[in-house]
């Protein structure tokens, strides 16, 4: 017999049936979310704040909670999400788009632009112009990120041809990086 516990929202568990038995690829929650143990404890699944994302980059995920997809479009970080989350599962004491996430932007060798090719998309997109290009020799130009500017919205991953800006959670203590589905 079936019986409803809170252990199926369990993010060990969640982990364990996707084969993410380290914890590496978490989903990408709502801006300004609680730790992910936190968040599906908290999270009602109400779809409160997939209502009022006006870019719409939240979207139902695995177990009905909330996650991010930049497909068309990346956050505005207007804390709209944030105001309709009663429960608590996403909080902050400001809006800010420093606290929203720890997510950096990050450029994969697929990129058109280091391929030789014309693209510049991503720093054409980035409000935040944590994305610029270098020229060297031969009219290529090298795409150059600033991760210290790079505030995660995503913009950069919607615009992409070849889907080679992926977002990153950086280890200030060993410099490498954790990936984002």
């Amino acid at each position: 017999m079936f019986r409803a516990s809170t252990t199926l929202t369990d993010p060990q568990r969640r982990q364990f049936l996707r084969g993410d038995l380290r914890g590496k690829n978490l989903p990408h929650r709502p801006p300004w979310a609680v730790p992910e143990a936190e968040f599906t404890v908290r999270c009602t699944r109400c779809d409160d704040c997939i209502r009022a994302c006006e870019p719409g980059i939240l979207h139902r995920g695995s177990g009905g909670f909330p996650e991010v997809r930049f497909e068309e479009s990346g956050c505005d970080f207007c804390g709209d999400c944030l105001a309709a989350c009663e429960p608590g599962a996403l909080s902050a004491p400001v809006p800010a788009p420093s606290l929203a996430w720890r997510w950096k932007a990050r450029i994969e060798a697929n990129c058109l632009s280091q391929r030789g090719i014309v693209c510049r998309s991503c720093g054409d997109a980035c409000a935040e112009e944590a994305i610029r290009f270098q020229l060297e020799v031969g009219g290529r130009a090298t795409p150059l990120l600033d991760a210290k500017a790079c505030n995660g919205c995503g913009e950069c991953l919607a615009v992409c041809p070849e889907g080679a800006v992926r977002l990153t959670i950086p280890n200030p203590e060993t410099g490498s990086y954790e990936e984002h589905p």
